[in-house]
């Protein structure tokens, strides 16, 4: 075997490593590389346009998929309580664009603002302490800040496991 094909085989055949599990065949730390902070995405579905043409198709599907999925982690030993798998859109430009215009907030054309999704914690001080840092570090790289907005959530259904745990979700923009 050529020193290329013995790479080659290497790179498609990992070694155990010493490690125990599934990560036994991660390849060695190096760079920024951490086998130790890989984690598992055991259920995971994905559907797209192909052109990227938005469509209320497109969300039905995802959600057949999540439903599909439910006996890979989305639900706890608790029936009403999961690890809050869900499903990533892309930015609902005109749902976002009608709810800061209630607040009276222009927001800039398509694709000139970006959202993160943050789940904070659920006592105020605190929360407040973490919007301000975010506030902060996005101003010192030099982001335009819109504000931040509270996500509307139904709590009714969750278990005792999950409503213990419960974050708080927001979004900046």
């Amino acid at each position: 075997m050529s020193a290329q094909q013995k790479s080659a085989h290497e790179n498609t055949h990992p070694k155990e490593n010493g490690a125990h599990g599934a990560n036994r065949f991660l390849p060695a730390a190096q760079g920024l590389y951490d086998p130790a902070q890989e984690r598992d995405a055991c259920g995971m579905g994905f559907v797209v346009d192909i052109a990227g043409v938005p469509a209320h198709e497109i969300v039905a599907q995802a959600l057949t998929v999540l439903h599909n999925l439910s006996h890979r982690g989305a639900a706890g030993s608790e029936k009403n309580s999961g690890d809050g798998a869900g499903i990533l859109l892309q930015i609902p430009d005109r749902f976002f664009r009608a709810i800061w215009q209630e607040m009276g907030v222009v927001l800039p054309p398509a694709g000139q603002y970006g959202v993160a999704q943050f789940f904070l914690s659920p006592d105020q001080q605190q929360r407040q302490q973490s919007q301000q840092l975010v506030n902060d570090l996005a101003q010192a790289a030099g982001f335009a800040l819109i504000g931040w907005r509270d996500v509307p959530t139904c709590n009714d259904s969750l278990g005792q496991t999950a409503l213990r745990g419960e974050p708080f979700p927001c979004q900046f923009f």
